[in-house]
């Protein structure tokens, strides 16, 4: 087995939430949710990632973890517009859903609320949190438009998730990783499929993202031509990241679990990593095509 330096994570939200952006099978049945949690324990998938906001998956983790629960657990909050004492009450209570006395840590689930007036109050609360010994750590879910760095000189986080993937790559170019690591942040990447794009054929893709058909095209031709597996590849930049603790992944059966760990396993491909970037403001943010059709069923795109 290759020895990476970022640990492999899993991903929750399909286990908790009916459907995703391009989620082909949408939510994961419990029986098969205490599979995966089985054989993520055998498998060394040291790290899972949840959420508040990820409707019942606390819910349900709590019910089918194994036992002895091997697992570090990362959280993140309900959004402020709840309110101050309903997000620290949450999040006490993601603790109690999960049946754990404390968690590896809690993060701010959308670092708009760190920008307004109540960010510093916001920031307390997880601090005293902390200090109360329910977290080990507290950090920031961070998009690349949201300025990394300048929220961790701001809060000085512990933690911090970032979305960074072969094909969006912005984060490692403009030395942000770099930086943060520096800092002392641990840093979890996520979207490392971004959505399964990689994965989609262009006849597939969104019309809003039409452009970006042959730009990914030759990106997937550049994989080819290389004899590298697009998943492998993806995996392969994610893990090898030295500034990374852990790569954060979603599946949603056992079967697309073993892929993962087989392409996780397997030896990094011998790429130009930087020649594969894809430059589409539109396609490298999610949140902007959430009509895209789901990929193919080999792979689940959460994450």
């Amino acid at each position: 087995m290759v020895v990476r330096r970022a640990e492999l994570g899993l991903g929750t939200a399909q286990f908790g939430l009916d459907s995703g952006v391009s989620d082909a099978r949408g939510r994961v049945p419990e029986d098969e949710v205490r599979q995966l949690l089985d054989h993520a324990a055998c498998s060394q998938v040291g790290l899972i990632d949840t959420a508040a906001q990820y409707g019942d998956a606390e819910r349900v983790l709590g019910k089918n973890w194994p036992f002895p629960s091997p697992f570090k657990v990362v959280t993140k909050t309900v959004r402020l517009s709840e309110g101050l004492d309903r997000l620290e009450a949450r999040a006490r209570r993601s603790l109690q859903s999960m049946g754990l006395a404390r968690a590896h840590a809690l993060l701010v689930h959308s670092a708009e609320d760190l920008l307004g007036p109540e960010g510093r109050e916001l920031w307390a609360r997880l601090q005293k949190l902390k200090d109360e010994g329910l977290f080990q750590k507290i950090g920031i879910s961070a998009y690349a438009a949201e300025e990394p760095v300048l929220l961790a000189r701001r809060y000085k986080p512990d933690l911090m998730q970032l979305p960074v993937s072969l094909l969006d790559q912005r984060l490692v170019k403009d030395g942000t990783l770099e930086t943060l690591a520096g800092m002392g942040v641990e840093i979890h990447l996520r979207s490392v499929f971004l959505q399964g794009l990689l994965f989609l054929p262009r006849d597939g893709l969104p019309a809003g993202l039409a452009d970006a058909g042959p730009r990914l095209s030759r990106i997937r031709r550049t994989l080819a031509e290389a004899g590298a597996d697009p998943m492998q590849a993806a995996l392969a930049f994610a893990l090898d990241r030295p500034e990374a603790s852990a790569a954060i992944v979603g599946v949603t059966s056992a079967a697309e679990l073993r892929a993962v760990l087989a392409a996780a396993c397997a030896p990094s491909p011998k790429l130009d990593w930087s020649a594969l970037a894809l430059d589409h403001p539109r396609a490298l943010d999610p949140r902007l095509w959430a009509s895209a059709p789901p990929p193919p069923a080999r792979l689940s795109t959460a994450a």
